[in-house]
Order: structure tokens, then sequence, then C-alpha cells
């Protein structure tokens, strides 16, 4: 007796691109909440990568549903990774002075100090502006020579008791108004800068809580993002660090929507990588970032390797309005 052959699952198709459509669906609509959802949101650049891979596997199977959701998907996830993150700058160009900003992660104080003030040397830098500062990392700065280079500075150190990650500092040779401390778990410095020529400049090194293992980390990372100042007219503000946040994350962009400006974006770079693994290619996230007030132009930004951390350090040249 010859068996009867067994019916094909149409359906299987249709379950392999079920994944990458909630990852559109949770891109487009910015819905993502709580753990584990933020933390994989990052990887939406990854995930709209591979969506071909539903798609042909749909065709093979030639199952038109499954078709049509798998390359729905697949354009709404190119759609999403390909639209800039902010709107373009103004056309009116501000004619007033250069302000230069150097940034970058020191991965709990052990990034090359020696490196780094080079690097500020190098790119003739106004303001070298730093995260997970350690008393530690500290000295080996000053041993390498950053207070002759930039001899003003606001340093808020990683102390007993604070969690790891914690410590921020910034270092300008222009002469400092003010200096605060933005709330946030890991301690955000900033300082009023007084710009020759320019209005006052205020600019935090920002550092938020990494929303990677629990929906408490989660939380943490979202006031972190929701604490950060705005822009507004008596003052030009400057966020510069590590956010812990990409263009996919939804916190993101309405942070972006309160007025900021992404260097990133006004150069026509907003994916570029800023933070992979040391020992590993990938995966690469964009996680650092320059946001500036509107009224000020960014005519460049770089990324640079640092020896000792994962974080690539930022650096971002800026035009700021002149005064009257």
């Amino acid at each position: 007796m010859s068996r009867r052959p067994l019916p094909r699952r149409r359906w299987t198709p249709t379950v392999v691109a079920v994944p990458w459509a909630v990852a559109a669906a949770l891109r487009l609509t910015g819905t993502e909440r709580g753990f584990p959802l933020v933390p994989a949101l990052a990887f939406t650049p990854y995930v709209a990568a591979t969506s071909v891979l539903p798609l042909a596997t749909a065709l093979v199977s030639r199952s038109r549903g499954a078709a049509w959701l798998a390359a729905a998907s697949a354009a709404a996830l190119a759609a999403a990774v390909s639209r800039p993150t902010t709107p373009p700058p103004p056309a009116a160009r501000p004619e007033g002075p250069r302000l230069r900003v150097v940034s970058a992660n020191m991965l709990h104080g052990r990034a090359d100090a020696a490196a780094l003030v080079a690097l500020a040397a190098d790119q003739d830098a106004d303001v070298l502006a730093l995260m997970e500062v350690t008393p530690e990392a500290v000295s080996a700065l000053l041993d390498a020579g950053v207070a002759d280079l930039l001899p003003s500075a606001h340093v808020v150190p990683a102390g007993e008791g604070q969690p790891a990650g914690a410590g921020g500092a910034l270092w300008t040779r222009l002469e400092i108004r003010g200096r605060t401390v933005v709330p946030g778990r890991f301690g955000q410095p900033a300082a009023r800068l007084a710009v020759p020529g320019a209005p006052d400049v205020e600019l935090t090194a920002v550092h938020t809580h990494p929303p990677t293992s629990s929906p408490a980390q989660v939380a943490s990372w979202t006031a972190d993002l929701r604490l950060l100042p705005d822009p507004e007219p008596e003052v030009l503000r400057v966020l510069a660090g590590d956010f812990n946040a990409t263009p996919d994350h939804a916190a993101f962009r309405r942070l972006l929507r309160r007025g900021w400006v992404d260097a990133a974006t006004a150069v026509g770079a907003p994916r570029r990588a800023t933070w992979w693994p040391m020992r590993m290619p990938h995966p690469r996230l964009t996680l650092d970032h320059v946001l500036v007030d509107p009224r000020i132009a960014v005519h460049g930004l770089t990324v640079v390797h640092v020896p000792g951390t994962d974080h690539r350090a930022l650096v971002a040249d800026l035009r700021l309005p002149a005064v009257g």
C-alpha cells in the first residue's frame, strides 16, 4: 500500500516572517516598552539586513501571504533605518566662533589617558568631555598633561558606593562660569562656558544608565533620558556623550523632538557606529551622540578609535552664532 503524500504546510513561511513583522511594527510605532524590547531594538539595523531571509523563504515556498508579509516588513525596516532622526538644520548658517568638542567613554577608566589627551591636542579641541571617569583615570589624565592643554575643569569622578560606570569630567580651554551636575544615575557634569564672540554654551557630559539586563535598568535609562535638559533661548546647549541609545529607540527620538539636532544626522551619517566589542567585529551600535541647539551649525563629526575602551571618541566641529 502506497503512502499518501503529506500536505505541504503553507503556514511555515508565515511563521518564519512573523518575528520580522513584529520588529517592524515595534520600530514604526515606537511602542517598545521595558525589558527585553528596549535592548532588542538597538539591533534593528541587523534585523533589517536579514529581512530578506523570510522573503526568500516565502518565495521559494510560493506562499503569497507570507511573501506579502515579509516584503512589507522588509520595506518598513529599511525605511526606518534610512530615515533621518532629526530635521535638517535651518538654511541660515551661524557666523560666530568655532567650538570643537571631543567626547569619549573611558570604560571604567581603562581608556588610554595619554591617547585621549593626544587626540584633544591633535584636534585642537576646546572641550574634552569624558564618561566613566575613575579617580585613577583622573590621575592618569593629569599625568598626561590634560590640565596644561585644557586648564579649566569640572570633574565628578566615581566614588565609593557609586555604581560601576559612574564618574564624568569636562576639561576646557574656555572660562567656566558655572558648574552643575545633571540628575542621573551616573552623575553628569555640566559647565557653562564663556565663548568669546558667542553666547555662553552649557555643555553636559552625558552618560545614561544602560538598558541592558533587567526592567529596573530600562526604567533607569528612560528616566535618565527624560531628565536631560532641553534647549532654551538664554543659553546655547550641547549634550555630548554615551546615551546608551540608538536612533531606533523611541525614547531617544522623543528626546530629539524636544528640540535637539543630532550632529551625526546633520552631517549625513546618523548610523555611524560608535561602539563595538573589543574582541569581536560585531555587533556595532550607535550609542554615543552629540546633540546641539538648533542655532548651532555642525561642520563635521568624526569617530576615532581610542585604545582601552569599546567606545569610539566623537570629535564634533561646531559653529556658534555670533553675539549681536
